[in-house]
């Protein structure tokens, strides 16, 4: 997304084109990193398929989302982590002021309030303490640049070594390593970065954590209830946090 010129005319294309509200709904349905038909994004959008692959076009346009093609079928999903990341900032800026922030969570369906994917990462009442209880256990410090970026602690090296996490193999990947992500829901931080998306992918790979096969919502298994205690400290009920 070029912005090098002087009078922001590329900006405010882009802005334009997240702006209009079914393209909006399409790109935030896109969130949770899964690939989706024009048809079924046309269903979340409320307009009809052909007005969606105009829509779908001026997403393309701007580089705000990338098309794949699969024999006969074509899907759609957003362009990239940048993109998810400045939609994520997006949805708290529109919340306003506090009250209309408060409003605006209040809104959000409780499953989604509760865990949810934000792009490859776990977002919601669970990222937000699963991302505490790193720091209260010691296995995150926070950097002190870029902003909002963190470091895995020796202790920290251990314990996601213990959980199977490769710490290593998470600092290779060319993205930003672990930094506050914040939620819209919760309005402070669960973890992102590639050591976000490491810690989803072990929720999935154990079974702590299932994807809602028609959106972003992830359902707290049983088992994720009673590792999740064990390893992070939470309160197995509620999922908040366990008295130290």
């Amino acid at each position: 997304m070029d912005v090098e010129d002087s009078g922001g005319t590329a900006l405010s294309k882009v802005a334009a084109a997240i702006g209009e509200p079914a393209r909006a709904r399409m790109l935030c349905q896109l969130l949770d990193g899964r690939a989706r038909t024009s048809t079924e994004l046309a269903i979340v959008a409320g307009v009809s398929p052909s007005t969606a692959s105009v829509h779908l076009q001026r997403l393309r346009t701007q580089r705000l989302v990338n098309l794949h093609a699969q024999g006969r079928h074509r899907y759609y999903s957003l362009a990239g982590r940048d993109v998810a990341a400045a939609l994520e900032a997006l949805n708290v800026l529109a919340g306003g002021e506090p009250r209309a922030r408060a409003a605006l969570a209040a809104t959000a369906p409780d499953e989604l309030r509760a865990a949810r994917t934000c792009y490859d990462h776990i977002a919601g009442a669970l990222g937000v303490a699963l991302h505490d209880r790193c720091f209260a256990l010691g296995w995150l410090s926070r950097r002190a640049r870029p902003a909002g970026s963190y470091e895995v602690t020796t202790a920290g090296n251990r314990a996601f070594a213990a959980l199977g996490v490769d710490v290593d193999a998470a600092r290779k990947i060319r993205r930003r390593f672990a930094y506050a992500c914040l939620d819209w829901s919760e309005r402070r931080p669960h973890l992102g970065g590639a050591m976000g998306a490491a810690l989803l992918d072990l929720a999935l790979k154990h079974r702590w954590v299932a994807r809602d096969p028609d959106g972003r919502a992830l359902a707290i298994l049983r088992t994720g209830r009673r590792e999740m205690a064990a390893r992070f400290g939470l309160d197995e009920p509620g999922l908040a946090l366990r008295a130290s």
